[in-house]
């Protein structure tokens, strides 16, 4: 995985609510962003996995979204998605790291446990949310800590990356000992560069390159601050 280190890494991901939910769409995000300059790529699904490989032959971090009943967990949730990653031979395996508990109520140290026993030489990353958790994590053994969940769970909803000169990424650099994987609400150039200064691993950016309504949106809230003032 060396091909990452330092270097940026594209999220091409549109869920089924999204208007560029496709495999054949999300193949050609890939594309654009590897002509770009990216140098790995986070994707979601096997079927948007299997578009992507056809277009690229970049690193992948993958993972499945997948809504069960009785969690708030939702990023690689259960072995049935591990398999089908490590099937489909993905470079990395992204899961939710966080604190709460997974479907049936199994907790984190359970679940990773009987994921690296299945599969000893599969490199897992942890999307984290807090530095108690990118902590732990880290001492649980997955190869890369993400701070993919930062500000999204209850537990972080006050958080920011980039406040304070990115404190929280900070913290959790110098208290992990694994590769640290910037994720999160790093959506701009000057946002990279930053965490990159800080020794980050390497940089994953989403939105702010692959969803275009979200891009869209940032523009017309700017309009519509000049029509509130």
């Amino acid at each position: 995985m060396k091909s990452i280190e330092k270097s940026l890494v594209v999220s091409c991901q549109a869920l089924g609510n999204e208007p560029l939910h496709s495999p054949f769409i999300m193949a050609k995000m890939a594309l654009a962003a590897k002509m770009g300059g990216a140098k790995g790529i986070r994707a979601n699904s096997v079927k948007d996995i299997q578009a992507i490989k056809q277009e690229v032959d970049l690193p992948i971090i993958g993972i499945i979204k997948k809504e069960y009943e009785g969690t708030q967990v939702f990023i690689t949730t259960t072995m049935k998605e591990v398999d089908a990653l490590v099937e489909e031979g993905v470079d990395i395996i992204a899961m939710d790291a966080t604190s709460r508990l997974r479907y049936q109520q199994q907790t984190l140290d359970d679940f990773f446990k009987e994921v690296k026993e299945k599969y000893p030489q599969q490199l897992f990353m942890a999307d984290c949310s807090t530095v108690e958790e990118a902590i732990h994590a880290d001492q649980l053994g997955f190869d890369f800590i993400g701070t993919t969940l930062v500000g999204y769970t209850p537990q972080s909803y006050q958080n920011k990356i980039e406040e304070n000169d990115f404190q929280i990424l900070k913290d959790i650099i110098s208290s992990t000992k694994h590769p640290v994987i910037g994720e999160g609400n790093i959506d701009t150039p000057s946002k990279v560069k930053r965490a990159l200064e800080l020794e980050c691993y390497s940089v994953v950016v989403g939105s702010m390159i692959t969803r275009p309504q979200l891009i869209t949106k940032t523009f017309v809230d700017a309009i519509e601050e000049i029509k509130e003032d």
